[in-house]
């Protein structure tokens, strides 16, 4: 029996109908603006404290005339991080914009080499960016931006809210609120901004008011020390932390390594670990067990991707971590997410609930204690252009 050869149905460079798509999805503009939106409550971290969060909002504008939304976002100005959302605005119009309009949005790779190019670091401005060009690709070709980068094997995900507002007994009400409404019912409790003694107080106050065997998980946002971690992680392991996030300074990656080693509950890397690089440092020296993803560390959505196959690789589990993106932000994540073979610790993307105003017009979809990957092309999102214009901060 004789076979006939396949047909191929690769385009090649020269091939008529990808010359169309390049010229389609050229760049014609990027334009960046400051919005500080309202949070529900205070949201403290072990070195600042926010009541409005500040995102850069990106629009990308196409030869074709599609337009494409990205969010890159910060805490408090540049204090989590080097970037603030003034430094993004500025360094997007002066530098990232002008290295790739002309280019094809559709050609993402060559993008993030043309930004990495453009600025050293700078990772939530290229992130905004980068989740634009996917948006708005994904909307030329009228699919998911999944479908971009692999297609999703998950449609939702296990989702958990952060308490942090220093506050026990207001943790403890907006807890057992977010059970009652199905939204969440794991809980990351922010610690670092008190003196050990105090934070763990709060924390057995959680513990005692939710229900047996709820997920806490700890997040000391590099606020202790080593020698805090030989004191105070028997006393997490007695309240039932099943997770502790970077407990020291991003910097001390042997020392997160001494306290993995010490601890019987999974620490958790963050603050260290933005790029590949680090993250291959940080599995190499076991400095933690989980890797908490976030595009706005890592610069992009393929970034993203790479730091998570290093830490499979070094079998580290994965954590879908946040900075309180808006739906904007945070769907861009669930399609990175929905991508990854395994996201073992679920997602804390709580963002759009702790806003007073989402920034989209319809935004996340919270069930059963998960959070659902958006549907639709591109993003799957729609911005809400009155409320940008309400919390949009003008020169």
């Amino acid at each position: 029996m004789s076979i006939a050869p396949a047909t191929s149905t690769l385009i090649s460079p020269e091939d008529a109908g990808f010359a169309s798509l390049q010229a389609e999805t050229a760049i014609r503009s990027i334009s960046a603006r400051i919005i500080a939106a309202p949070t529900r409550r205070k949201h403290k971290l072990s070195n600042t404290s926010v009541n409005h969060q500040g995102y850069i909002f990106v629009e990308v504008t196409l030869e074709n005339g599609v337009v494409g939304y990205g969010e890159g976002s910060t805490l408090g100005g540049p204090r989590w991080a080097e970037e603030s959302v003034e430094a993004m605005k500025a360094n997007i119009d002066a530098y990232i914009a002008p290295a790739l309009i002309g280019h094809p949005a559709c050609e993402l790779e060559r993008a993030a080499k043309l930004m990495a190019g453009a600025c050293k670091r700078n990772n939530s401005a290229k992130s905004a960016v980068d989740m634009a060009l996917l948006d708005a690709t994904g909307k030329t070709l009228g699919v998911p931006a999944h479908v971009l980068l692999g297609g999703a094997q998950h449609q939702s995900f296990s989702a958990i809210w952060a308490l942090a507002s220093g506050d026990a007994a207001q943790e403890v009400e907006e807890a057992q609120g977010m059970i009652e409404k199905g939204w969440f019912n794991r809980f990351k409790i922010k610690l670092g901004f008190a003196d050990p003694a105090t934070d763990l107080g709060r924390l057995a106050a959680l513990q005692k008011a939710l229900p047996a065997g709820t997920d806490i998980i700890a997040d000391v946002n590099q606020g202790w020390s080593e020698a805090d971690c030989i004191r105070y992680l028997p006393r997490l392991e007695d309240l039932g932390v099943s997770l502790i996030e970077q407990p020291l300074p991003a910097d001390q990656m042997a020392g997160m390594a001494r306290v993995a080693q010490r601890s019987a509950i999974p620490i958790m890397m963050d603050e260290g670990v933005f790029t590949p690089a680090e993250a291959f440092d940080g599995c190499a020296k076991a400095a933690g067990s989980v890797i908490s993803l976030k595009l706005c560390k890592h610069g992009g959505v393929h970034q993203l991707k790479q730091v998570a196959g290093i830490a499979r690789a070094a079998g580290v589990q994965l954590y879908g971590g946040c900075l309180l993106e808006s739906s904007i932000g945070a769907s861009a994540h669930l399609h990175a997410f929905s991508t990854l073979p395994a996201l073992e610790w679920g997602t804390e993307h709580f963002g759009p609930k702790i806003l007073v105003e989402d920034l989209t017009r319809e935004g996340l979809v919270y069930e059963n204690f998960r959070v659902h990957l958006p549907e639709g092309p591109g993003l799957g999102i729609t911005p809400d252009p009155d409320r940008l214009d309400r919390y949009e901060i003008k020169d």
